[in-house]
């Protein structure tokens, strides 16, 4: 039909959110229904065209989740320069991956020279970004991650100025003060519970908190009792913010011109775990919380 375009598949992504759009509990979005195309992000390439705007060969990222072939009215499809990147970063550090860190970091988190600020999930698409810029804006940088590895991935390649494997600390409160002498001035999270509940008490005067993800909850089918420490909010003045990433989509130009930047100079390093085989994507998505990935979790489904 006039303004349709087929596109074909290149590389989807895998995502945490996705988990929630697999319950039926009240979100900020409806759920994915039994037997439909489960929703994500895609990159592709335009196969046929009766749209002006897309042309055949164009590379595009679009919402029209995990299906080798799709076809679509030709809105809400962003083009992509396969020059200045490989293609897969659209769905990764410049694309929501890249947008989600810089919004979390800079709106929600506030975060300017010489603040202290802790990153959970710092290995994974998100943290490790957020790492990264807070050190580009002069901050300190601390990660909390689930190995070894892992830890010596954001410290010695990323540059963040510590890590913590949250796995092996005997006392994550006394390793987390160890590295922020001065106190937490922003805080990132994207895991919640026991890894949370230990940043509490050490967050400075006037800090921010943004709540991005809370994987370690996803999965569980009741909600979990844990310690209840938002009387710091209060000794602190601290502020506590959950947003989406898609309350910035009027900004995304803006963050994506700093972020080509960033990564195009060297500032920025990023880091995909590709699965192959759009028949792997289930696969690739339950090891999001196994801690499989280090960096983006993609499946490549056709070049």
């Amino acid at each position: 039909m006039d303004g349709e375009v087929l596109h074909k598949t290149l590389y989807l992504s895998v995502d945490p959110y996705m988990r929630g759009r697999m319950s039926d509990r009240k979100s900020y979005a409806d759920p994915v229904g039994i037997g439909q195309v489960m929703t994500g992000e895609i990159v592709t390439r335009v196969e046929q065209s009766k749209n002006p705007k897309h042309q055949v060969g164009d590379v595009v990222v679009a919402r029209l989740g995990w299906q080798e072939y799709a076809i679509s009215d030709g809105t809400g499809l962003r083009r992509i320069d396969p020059s200045a990147a490989p293609v897969s970063t659209g769905l990764s550090v410049l694309g929501m991956v890249g947008e989600t860190a810089y919004f979390g970091l800079l709106d929600v988190c506030k975060a300017k020279e010489g603040d202290t600020i802790v990153v959970s999930g710092a290995a994974g698409a998100v943290g490790s970004v957020v790492g990264q810029i807070a050190k580009i804006k002069g901050c300190r940088a601390v990660g909390i991650a689930g190995s070894d590895e892992k830890v010596k991935w954001i410290t010695e390649e990323l540059g963040f100025d510590a890590g913590i494997n949250y796995k092996t600390s005997e006392h994550l409160v006394k390793d987390l003060a160890k590295h922020c002498p001065d106190g937490i001035n922003g805080y990132f999270d994207n895991v919640g519970g026991p890894i949370t509940d230990a940043v509490f008490p050490l967050l400075a005067q006037n800090s921010h908190i943004a709540i991005c993800g809370q994987i370690s909850m996803y999965n569980s089918a009741e909600a979990e009792m844990g310690p209840r420490f938002l009387w710091n909010l209060i000794m602190k003045r601290a502020t506590i913010r959950g947003f989406l990433v898609f309350d910035y989509i009027d900004r995304f130009p803006e963050a994506l011109k700093d972020l080509t930047e960033w990564v195009t100079s060297g500032k920025i390093k990023y880091r995909e775990n590709v699965i192959e085989g759009l028949e792997n994507a289930p696969k690739a998505f339950i090891g999001l919380f196994h801690g499989d990935n280090i960096g983006k979790q993609l499946v490549h489904v056709s070049d």
